[in-house]
């Protein structure tokens, strides 16, 4: 029987599609998220949305119970968040610090979390200047220290060789293929399969 397992992520696990004008997703055969899906050992419910940075105020919080609520019940929780706050200038401090109350939120749930530091960022068009990519590097760091803290699962998405679009952000469709092959992975052994 298939584990239903919630993910909460932004545009790469939304599938957005860099090469589009209108801010289309790839198709389900790409993005990761649906790959995942296609498993006999998965049912993937997407909390994704582009532009989506960590909740941290009353309304976003407010928001998110209410998709999970919706969702429910759920066999585990993947969180894939932060890249956002820091192209928004947010430190990676200032990301954790949100990304830790995230968490202790989810713990209410009572499902098992994995908590996915987002590739770092490359040069591209999104990504100007090595403040943003350091920032990206120091944020694996810090959500790997959240999760022990927290008891929870973790997995660097930055060790994974995820390919990166022009824009040094979002998956190639070979980058959500390996994120894919990775994250199936992870969720064994976060979910149990």
């Amino acid at each position: 029987m298939s584990k239903k397992i919630v993910c909460i992520g932004d545009s790469n696990t939304w599938g957005y599609d860099p090469r589009s004008y209108a801010g289309e997703q790839y198709p389900p055969a790409v993005r990761w998220t649906a790959r995942i899906d296609n498993s006999p050992a998965w049912e993937i419910i997407s909390l994704a949305q582009n532009g989506r940075a960590i909740p941290q105020d009353g309304f976003g919080l407010r928001l998110l119970d209410l998709q999970l609520d919706a969702a429910a019940p759920f066999d585990g929780v993947c969180v894939m968040l932060g890249a956002n706050d820091l192209l928004c200038g947010a430190s990676a401090q200032a990301a954790a610090a949100h990304m830790d109350t995230l968490l202790a939120r989810l713990k209410r749930f009572g499902a098992p979390v994995l908590l996915i530091a987002p590739p770092p960022f490359q040069s591209g068009t999104w990504v100007e200047g090595d403040q943003p990519i350091a920032a990206s590097v120091q944020l694996a760091k810090l959500y790997r220290t959240l999760a022990q803290d927290h008891g929870i699962a973790f997995a660097d998405a930055g060790e994974w060789g995820i390919a990166l679009a022009f824009d040094g952000v979002h998956f190639t469709e070979e980058g959500h293929l390996r994120f894919a092959e990775h994250a199936a992975q992870a969720f064994a052994q976060a979910f149990g399969a």
